[in-house]
């Protein structure tokens, strides 16, 4: 300052006192005050004017009248520390309780010194611009103050935050890795204690399992070993950009640790499908060799079987316990053809379709086997009615031969029996005929008590000793009673012309007809 001494500060020369106090506050208090280049006065009033326009009561225009009423000094206390002042529940009429409010707080709660009172203020026409303009730069520093004070902290709190979140996503890194790990370790010890209980059910139920992994599990770990490796890189990222101490995974949990356990997994994975494939062609192919051996061992029984049959020679007798020894060894066959059956099954639930080692199938030999059955039937029921043939003495040959036939052409089911239908149709074939209440007779008499009551039907025996019966010519009483009333075609007598044609010779009819009555 000039055009000032200290003779001047002696004197008390209140003036060039005032003025020297005024510049110095200028110079230290104010003159810092700069808002987008403007003088300080300037500045300090644009500072003012923005702090308090949402503000609709308050309106600064100047560092005099426009602060009279308390309220400007009550928005900025309301626009920097709402805790302190509730604007709104103001009278805004009381400018003195107001300004008094504003004063108490700014000094009590902020530390702003007292440098007015009220009355320097509040219902002054126009208060001294200098001393408000003082008093108003303690605000704005102490404001601006705290404004730093508070970016500071916003500024500590988007770190801390910032690490936090790092923190986090390096805690999630690690966690998610480690369950990561853990599931393939155990789902590659799980491949390894396994094993396999050498049915085709088991095995293709172990491939089912393989596929819903590599379905399920296999690209979850996928999605994830994805998803972790772009965590890791938005984590040494986000410290990058915020300047912090870069992050390095330990070293079981590396992206490369990791690497090498997908890489052995991927391994086992591989050996692992190899193995199950490997199985089931192995169990395929010895099911084809087991059904083979079987059904080839089978067909060779039969041929034997069907051999020995067709070369049997020699006595009746003989060849007859040869077939009956023969016959025996049949109900073994039934259960090595149930075994070649089981093992069929099996083959068509493996889907095997082909069969290298075999050209037989079970509809073959199941056929084959039927063959044999019939035709062992057939020699023991040939060897049986050889054995009553022979007995047969008062049967011609030619008589013989024709019974035999019929009685095999009526045998439908082979079993070297005739039931009543066979037997009537087979008597009707050879002329005799009788009606449905004689036959029925007939049959029980020929049949007998105890085959009748098996429903075992008329052996071969006792076809042909019936027709034995029916055929030799014998003396008895009812074999010329029928014979006369066969001659008389129902008749309950004889005529001349009757006998004569039955083709008797004349003499015996003269015979008859002096000696019969009349």
């Amino acid at each position: 300052m000039t055009n000032i001494g200290a003779e001047d500060i002696v004197d008390g020369n209140q003036k060039i006192i005032l003025g020297l106090i005024w510049t110095l506050i200028l110079r230290f208090t104010i003159s810092d005050i700069n808002e987008e280049g403007m003088t300080a006065k300037e500045g300090l009033l644009l500072w003012c004017q923005r702090k308090t326009a949402c503000y609709d009561d308050v309106e600064v225009r100047d560092f005099s009248s426009s602060w009279n009423n308390g309220l400007a000094f009550c928005a900025l206390l309301d626009i920097h520390r709402p805790d302190l002042i509730d604007y709104d529940s103001l009278d805004k009429s009381d400018h003195r309780g107001n300004m008094k409010l504003a004063f108490e707080i700014a000094s009590n709660e902020i530390g702003i010194p007292d440098l007015l009172d009220v009355d320097d203020v509040c219902d002054v026409p126009r208060p001294d611009e200098r001393s408000l303009m003082t008093y108003i730069a303690y605000w704005f520093h102490a404001f601006s103050q705290l404004e730093r004070v508070e970016n500071a902290g916003r500024r500590v709190e988007k770190f801390v935050n910032n690490m936090h979140g790092a923190w986090d996503m390096q805690n999630s890194y690690e966690r998610r890795v480690k369950e990561l790990l853990r599931l393939i370790r155990g789902q590659r010890e799980h491949w390894k204690t396994s094993s396999f209980e050498g049915t085709y059910k088991d095995a293709k139920e172990q491939s089912y399992q393989f596929s819903l992994y590599k379905r399920n599990e296999k690209r979850q770990w996928v999605a994830e070993k994805s998803d972790l490796a772009a965590l890791l890189g938005n984590i040494k990222t986000k410290l990058g950009t915020y300047r912090l101490r870069p992050y390095d995974p330990p070293q079981e949990l590396s992206p490369e640790n990791c690497d090498k356990e997908w890489e052995i997994l991927t391994r086992e994975e591989h050996e692992r499908s190899q193995l199950i494939n490997e199985t089931i062609r192995d169990i395929k192919n010895k099911l084809r060799r087991s059904f083979a051996d079987k059904a080839n061992d089978f067909a060779l029984t039969l041929k034997t079987l069907s051999l020995a049959i067709s070369g049997l020679d020699g006595d009746v007798e003989d060849q007859l316990d040869h077939v009956k020894k023969l016959n025996g060894n049949l109900p073994p066959l039934d259960a090595f053809l149930d075994a070649i059956a089981e093992l069929d099954q099996q083959c068509a639930e493996a889907n095997i379709e082909e069969n290298d080692f075999t050209t037989y199938t079970l509809d073959e030999l199941a056929y084959e086997l039927s063959l044999v059955k019939s035709s062992i039937s057939k020699k023991l029921a040939f060897l049986d009615n050889q054995m009553v043939a022979r007995n047969m003495t008062n049967l011609t040959p030619i008589q013989l031969e024709e019974f035999e036939s019929v009685f095999r052409h009526f045998d439908r089911d082979s079993s070297n029996t005739l039931h009543e239908l066979e037997f009537s149709a087979a008597l009707a074939s050879l002329g005799l005929v009788y009606d449905e209440d004689e036959m029925h007779q007939v049959y029980v008499e020929v049949c007998g008590a105890n085959r009748l009551s098996q429903n075992a039907g008329v052996s071969f025996e006792q076809f042909i000793r019936f027709m034995v019966s029916v055929t030799e010519d014998q003396n008895t009483a009812e074999q010329v009673f029928q014979s006369f009333k066969e001659v008389a075609d129902g008749k309950p007598y004889v005529t001349e012309l009757d006998l004569r044609h039955s083709l008797i010779p004349d003499e015996v009819i003269e015979h008859l007809v002096k000696t019969m009555p009349t």
